[in-house]
This record gives C-alpha cells, structure tokens and sequence, in this order.
C-alpha cells in the first residue's frame, strides 16, 4: 500500500491573529511537528501553503520525500488548498493522510492506527473517533481524493466527507489530539498549558 500524506497550512490564521504554522509546540512550531510526525509514516509528503507562504516555507525542512506548494487562491477557503494538494499528490498513492495544522496534538500511534486501518478498510475514508466525535487527521481512499478534486470551488470537502460516512471505518483512539482544534489564542494557551501540567 502506498501512502501519501498532505498538510494544510495556508489560511489566515485570522482568529489567532498570528501564523498557526509558526506557533511553538513540543520544541517545534505547529507545521515541523507534524511533518516529524508523517514522514517516517508515509512515502511522500505535500506541505500547501498559501498566506506568508515565504516566510514558513523558510523554516520547513528538507527531505527528498516533501514538496511544498503554494496554494495561490488560499483566500477562496479549505476546499482551494486540499484540491492544490491532492493534485499534487502521486497517482500511486493509494491512501492519503489529510492533516491539519491546526491539529498539532494527534499523536504518533494515531497516526499508525489510522495507516493499519487504512490497509483493510473497505470503504473510502478511515477517520478517528475518540470518545464517539469523529476528528482529524482523516485517511483518503484514492477514489476520495478524487471526487474531491472534481468539487466545484464553492462546495465544502466537509460535507463530501460527511456524505460518505456510511462507507467510512471509524477507529476508536484513546487520543483527544484528534478533536482539538487550535484556532484561537485561548485555545493555544490551554494546549501548552496542558503539555506542561
């Protein structure tokens, strides 16, 4: 099974008045700490950026297995930056890892949970489940990526996403990193807060 993974790091970060991408966690910034996190798990890596584009491509390192692109319309909204990178992503690619930078506090054994399940899942998403609400990061069946790909600019890849929950397998994760969404600065307070209690 070949695997790829994506990392959307192209919004505003309007709500937290600076660049998510560059906020500290774990002795890196949101973006490293995951790309750490995915390129030991997947065969290659797409980092999409879009606002400040130059200055975090700046500091994200180098692999022969990453690609950073730039999505130029990122202003359009989430869908613009995941079609940038899904188009991106090879043909052979038979899984896709959909990170979010905003979910820095998924774990690693998330990660390999989300990959195993992927490899006998039978239908086009695998997405974690941590005490019944569904979170992030998902997997993306090939057939998923590219009905993605073919939505019109003004749909959302949520509700996509959410049309196919009848086919999608759910793995259940100790790992409350899979629900928590860092957008504004209180909740980033609470996130370093808690990794230092």
């Amino acid at each position: 099974m070949k695997t790829a993974g994506l990392i959307l790091a192209a919004g505003r970060s309007s709500r937290m008045g600076q660049d998510k991408a560059l906020l500290e966690y774990r002795g890196h910034n949101f973006l490293n700490h995951l790309i750490y996190l995915a390129l030991p798990r997947v065969d290659s890596l797409v980092v999409v950026l879009g606002h400040h584009a130059q200055r975090i491509a700046a500091v994200v390192p180098d692999s022969p297995r990453l690609e950073v692109v730039v999505n130029e319309g990122y202003g359009r909204g989430m869908l613009s930056s995941l079609q940038t990178g899904l188009a991106r992503v090879g043909e052979e690619a038979d899984w896709i890892l959909w990170m979010l930078v905003d979910h820095p506090a998924v774990r690693g054994r998330t990660l390999d949970r989300l990959l195993a399940g992927a490899r006998s899942a039978p239908g086009p998403l695998v997405i974690p489940r941590h005490r019944g609400e569904r979170g992030h990061p998902i997997m993306l069946a090939r057939s998923m990526a590219e009905e993605l790909l073919e939505l019109a600019s003004d749909a959302s890849p949520q509700d996509a996403v959410r049309r196919r929950y009848s086919k999608a397998s759910f793995v259940d994760v100790d790992d409350a990193g899979v629900l928590r969404d860092v957008d504004r600065l209180e909740e980033y307070r609470s996130l370093v807060e808690s990794r230092n209690a």
